[in-house]
Formats: C-alpha cells, structure tokens, sequence
C-alpha cells in the first residue's frame, strides 16, 4: 500500500549503546569521592539525550540496541529508563528500540514494561511500524540472544513505497576492530535495500558509513574507557520532504575520556616538563567544555629527563597530578604511560665499570632476549584473567613494552644512578 503525505518537515534522535550504570573501566580504583563523581556519567548522559530530544522537538527516538549493560542485578536502573521514557511521553514523543548483545543477556529487559510511547521491536523476525502521520516507516528487530551471527538485515521488510524508511539494527556492519561480529552484514546490503536511514548500533565510535541513503552509527552516548576517548553522543536527523537535510552529532557524554602525547625532546629540567604538561591540560579542558576528563597520558621524546621518568613513576605521576590540580580539580589521570628515550651517547667505548656493565647489559639483556622467560611467567598470570578479557591484545602489548623497559631501567641505574641533576631543577 502506498502512502502519500505526512510532515514536510520533522526531527527524530538516533541513539544507540546506552550501556546504562556501566562502570567507567579504569577509574574504580579511585577515591571514594571521585568515584561518586563518575559513578552516574551513563544515567547523566541519558537525562540529557531526553532532555535533548524534548528541546529539539523531536517527533521520536530511535534506541539501537544495548541500553542497559548486561545482566541487570538492580531494577533502580530499569525504572530509571522507564522514568526517561515517561517524559519523553509527556513531550508527545514516541520510542522505537530493538534489543542489543548486552540486552539479550538481561532478564529484564525482555520484560520491559515501558510506557505507551515506546514500540520494543520483537525478537523472533522483523517487524515494522507505520506513523501515518509523519508519513514514516521503522523497521527493526532485537536480539533474542547475545550471540546472532546470521545476516538478519537480508529479512528485513522491504521499503514502505511514498513513506520514510528508517531500519534500526545493532551489527557489526563489516567488521569492526574490538566489536564481535554480530549480525554481519555490507553496507552495499543496506544501501540496496531501500531505506531512506539505517540507525545502527553496537559499534561505539560515531561514523556515517553512507549518506543517501544514510548508513549512520551514532557511537555510544557515554565512553566507558580509555579506548572510547573523545566526544560521545547521538544523532538529530532532520527529515524535509522525504530525503533526510542534516544528521548532526549532538554530544551528551557527562565524562570525557582523553588520550594525549606530550613530545618532551625540548624538555631539559622538570619546569619545561611541567610547561608541557600545563599547555596539553589547557587544550583538554578546552576541548571537553566543562566535563571532568579521564586522561591517559603518554610522555614521548628523547630528554634528559628519561632516567627520571622511567625510575621514579609514581613520584612524576604525582607531579603531573599536582600539574593539572593547578588547572582544574576535574583533570583525572587514568594512566601515564611512559615512552621516552635517552639522548644518544657518545660512541666511544667506556672503560669504567658503570661503562663495562653498561655494555653488556646492552649486549645480553635485549628485548629480544628476555621475550622467552617473559612468555612463559605471562602464560601463568593470564591463565588466572576471566576468559572474557582482551588476553591476547594484553600479551601483546606487555611483550612489546615491559623487556625494552627492563633493558632502560637497568642502563638508567648505571649510568645515571644519580638520577642527574637536571630532574630537580
């Protein structure tokens, strides 16, 4: 049946992987205030996408799947996502929301009992609903379980012809680093199947995969860790004359992750450091527009200042504390990763004992040396990690790191056991 008419223009709100009271990975082993403080970054993120939807007079909200974050052990979070969509029903606004990976595993999302304004699509085969009278058509279908490999966008409904198709699917849309590879299937599927928006979810970096006809991951609206860094949010679709006019990234994340690199080659004391550090943290503040910021720092470059920073960790992460406290209490260091070098030294041989040891500890003791016995102590320690961490990236990256930082470590207390005077200027 063919439909004609509905609104010359309108506006609805596409957001996806809510992952509502997911913990901020990596922040948990804060004080008990910071802890307060980041806590409820999700829940703030969802007020202000309600919030968002009602002041841009949305006509709808589109849900990609994942609202909530695994099994669901406190049903305050359930009824916190009911109140949400109690006013979104107060503003005139109608919900349409498939299940995701994460829901599939939550025992109450599947028996929901939301507010009349809000379609949860069913598990069992795409469905569709029509809104006459925005002349629109949404098309979805959630997970029944966590696991769906199979391409179910091939059994979407095709296009309603005369309305606007919107389908929402939660999928790993070609693949994605990080993602598992649910509900697979190409862009070139979607873009044929002739819908004028596909609202995906399940990959948490925001992406337009193609415009007309939009192919759109709205990223998640709250990063939960240092790999979600950068601003976070949802997608307002302005839809005029059937064809959609703008998809704008809204941002709503309460809590800005961050990852910087500070070159220290032109550091010489600890001041033209701390100068470093104080002109990134100014950016970053910048930048977040008034958000606490998570940050992961990485110190790179060759500086005078390497046996320092490599031997005495904890104290310059102090320092560096101390440094953004200057700026702003809400600059958190997540992480500090130290990656700089020694300036090069002169190649003439030295003949002193602290020159000798050095020599060999540069002739024996290379990365390349220690990756056995590292293995094997690692084949032990990750033995005892929960299968569902990323053990392999972790092995990885601990080869790649730790032998070269031993080898830097043992030539820094030889041959600079004072820690050079430099450090403390």
């Amino acid at each position: 049946m063919d439909y004609d008419g509905g609104m010359d223009e309108f506006r609805f709100l596409h957001a996806a992987d809510l992952h509502l009271d997911s913990p901020l990975l990596g922040l948990t082993e804060k004080s008990g205030e910071y802890a307060r403080l980041i806590a409820d970054a999700s829940r703030r993120a969802f007020n202000d996408m309600v919030e968002l939807a009602i002041r841009a007079e949305c006509r709808f909200v589109v849900l990609a799947g994942d609202v909530f974050d695994g099994d669901l052990r406190d049903t305050q979070c359930g009824l916190f996502f009911i109140n949400g969509m109690a006013r979104l029903q107060q503003a005139g606004i109608r919900v349409f929301m498939i299940l995701g990976n994460h829901d599939a595993e939550n025992r109450f999302a599947r028996h929901l009992h939301v507010t009349d304004n809000v379609h949860l699509f069913a598990t069992s085969k795409a469905e569709t609903c029509v809104m006459e009278d925005l002349g629109v058509a949404v098309h979805g279908r959630s997970f029944g379980r966590r696991d769906v490999t199979d391409n179910i966008a091939r059994k979407y409904p095709a296009a309603v012809p005369g309305l606007f198709n919107i389908g929402i699917l939660h999928t790993a849309c070609q693949g994605r680093e990080g993602h598992e590879p649910y509900a697979p299937c190409t862009v070139e599927q979607l873009v044929n199947h002739g819908y004028q928006y596909w609202a995906l979810g399940h990959v948490h970096t925001r992406e337009i995969l193609h415009e007309n006809p939009y192919v759109v991951y709205a990223g998640n609206l709250q990063g939960r860790h240092a790999r979600e860094a950068g601003p976070k949010g949802a997608s307002l679709v302005t839809v005029r004359d059937g064809d959609v006019a703008s998809v704008e990234h809204q941002v709503l994340d309460a809590v800005r992750w961050a990852s910087a690199v500070v070159d220290l080659t032109h550091a010489a004391t600890s001041a033209d450091m701390a100068g470093c550090i104080r002109g990134t943290g100014r950016e970053l503040l910048t930048q977040a527009q008034g958000r606490p910021i998570a940050l992961r720092l990485e110190l790179v470059g060759t500086s005078p200042l390497h046996a320092h920073l490599i031997r005495d960790t904890e104290t310059v992460q102090q320092e560096i504390e101390v440094i953004f406290a200057s700026l702003s209490d809400e600059i958190w260091l997540e992480r500090l990763k130290v990656h700089t070098r020694p300036p090069a030294r002169p190649a003439v041989l030295d003949r002193s004992t602290g020159g000798r040891i050095a020599a060999d500890i540069r002739q024996a003791a290379t990365p390349e040396a220690l990756h056995a016995d590292l293995s094997d102590i690692l084949k032990a320690i990750l033995e005892r990690v929960p299968a569902q961490a990323r053990t392999e990236e972790m092995r990885e990256s601990i080869l790649n790191d730790v032998p070269a930082r031993a080898v830097d470590l043992a030539l820094s207390l030889v041959e600079n056991p004072e820690g050079g005077d430099d450090a403390h200027q």
